[in-house]
């Protein structure tokens, strides 16, 4: 594959407007290089902690058991589908919810890798802040910000997969040796394995974990932007391995088991990723630090290319601006910035409960999309995303992903049991609607001309 000669180059490489066409579709080993920057989120590990706390080690084991089963299976549909078109998830979104519809699960998928930027990016600032405490956290951000932006200025296919590819090793070493450093320091017991509240953990704690994970289903959506880079020779390997069940047994159950041993062996260990960075500067020092700055870097890569390529496919529904996807990165930067010095996080965290509504309907519609022949019969085996072909609103679409995460949000809001249900209701509903929906299908739902 070419070298990039340009800053076009760059841009024209991303594909945001356009399917990517089989000729510049990467390596096997190149995209799980990048893709696999996605499993490093400290996220993960408090995650893991705060599901073994709350509903006991476990129910949370077998929560994350089922989610990396769930999760392999319905990505390994959704990376086969991008690989055969070539789509993002904006182009595809064109296609179930039309050219107009399409811009609001754009923007959902925008913001909400802004907001795990803010999350992640926070935390190396708080690290840096500890460690050398004459740099404020404010400085401290700016500096995160400043070397983040320029991380994503190559393509995914000349870039993101090398960068990330070194860091892999020196990731996996960080989990062994801080595991290795806590057992010589505390001793090793086994009340990892026995975590959970005061009361005893409910009976029913496993369904509430699985629950949780259903939360960040906005992972189907980094999957399809990435897995369009693959080469449709290798979908087999790309459903089975890189975007399949291997990937969720690293990202869920080894990171999820890394923050329950931390937990249970570290004294005073909380369940926040500023509590855990805290744990790890103990036990390593300023080597800690190294660590963090390679785990939160990774998933920065992933959440900056993924929040500036959508930005720039949102804004290209409506005008056309003189500069592309690095002019975005930069815009994307701002954003994060301006959002990790506020105190905000209360607010991010109630926008991606929504959100995470929307995006788990999303989903639903998407696989009902896929695995029905309905629209391939309407389409005569053609695949129209271009903007002047479909339609403004596709009024299938629109109504079993807004009708499936009223639903939702309905459940959520009447809190209890009903929250419980919210998102495993709002995957039923969005497939329901939609797949019964297709079989009456016009074809003017999806083309334009």
């Amino acid at each position: 594959m070419a070298g990039i000669q340009s800053l076009e180059d760059v841009d024209t490489l991303d594909y945001s407007t356009s399917a990517v066409p089989d000729t510049e579709r990467m390596p096997r080993f190149a995209l799980t290089m990048a893709w696999w920057a996605v499993c490093s989120a400290l996220f993960y590990v408090v995650v893991g902690a705060a599901m073994a706390l709350s509903f006991g080690s476990r129910n949370a084991i077998i929560g994350m058991v089922l989610s990396v089963i769930a999760y392999g299976a319905i990505n390994a549909v959704l990376s086969r589908y991008a690989i055969r078109t070539g789509l993002s998830v904006a182009l595809f979104s064109r296609i179930l919810f039309g050219s107009m519809g399409a811009c609001i699960a754009t923007l959902i998928f925008c913001a909400t890798a802004i907001y795990y930027a803010v999350f992640e990016g926070s935390v190396i600032a708080v690290g840096i802040n500890t460690v050398f405490p004459s740099i404020p956290y404010h400085w401290a951000a700016l500096i995160v910000v400043l070397y983040s932006v320029p991380l994503i200025f190559g393509s995914i296919q000349n870039w993101l997969d090398k960068f990330n590819g070194v860091l892999l090793p020196f990731y996996i070493l960080g989990l062994v040796v801080a595991v290795g450093l806590a057992i010589a320091q505390y001793g090793y017991s086994d009340k990892w394995l026995n975590l959970g509240p005061e009361g005893g953990a409910p009976a029913h704690g496993w369904w509430s974990c699985f629950v949780y994970y259903m939360g960040v289903w906005v992972l189907m959506m980094f999957t399809f932007d990435y897995a369009r880079f693959g080469r449709k020779e290798d979908s087999n390997y790309h459903a089975y391995f890189n975007f399949g069940t291997p990937f969720y047994l690293m990202t869920f159950l080894v990171s999820g088991l890394f923050g329950m041993f931390m937990v249970g062996t570290v004294p005073d260990v909380g369940v926040t990723e500023v509590s855990v960075l805290t744990a790890l500067l103990q036990l390593m020092g300023i080597w800690a630090l190294l660590f963090v700055w390679v785990t939160q870097t990774r998933i920065n890569t992933a959440n900056y290319y993924l929040a500036a390529v959508n930005m720039e496919a949102l804004v290209a529904v409506f005008t056309k601006l003189p500069f592309g996807r690095l002019g975005w990165a930069v815009v994307v930067g701002i954003f994060v910035y301006v959002l990790m010095l506020a105190d905000v996080f209360s607010y991010l965290l109630q926008a991606l409960a929504y959100q995470g509504i929307f995006v788990v309907a999303w989903v639903a519609v998407a696989m009902a999309h896929i695995l029905s022949t309905r629209y391939d019969q309407l389409a005569g085996g053609n695949v129209e995303y271009r903007s002047g072909y479909v339609p403004s609103f596709n009024p299938l679409g629109i109504g079993a992903w807004f009708g499936a995460a009223a639903i939702g949000i309905a459940l959520y809001l009447a809190g209890g049991l009903y929250a419980e249900l919210s998102a495993p209701a709002t995957a039923v509903v969005g497939f329901v609607i939609y797949a019964l929906g297709l079989r009456a299908a016009k074809r003017s739902w999806f083309f334009a001309t």
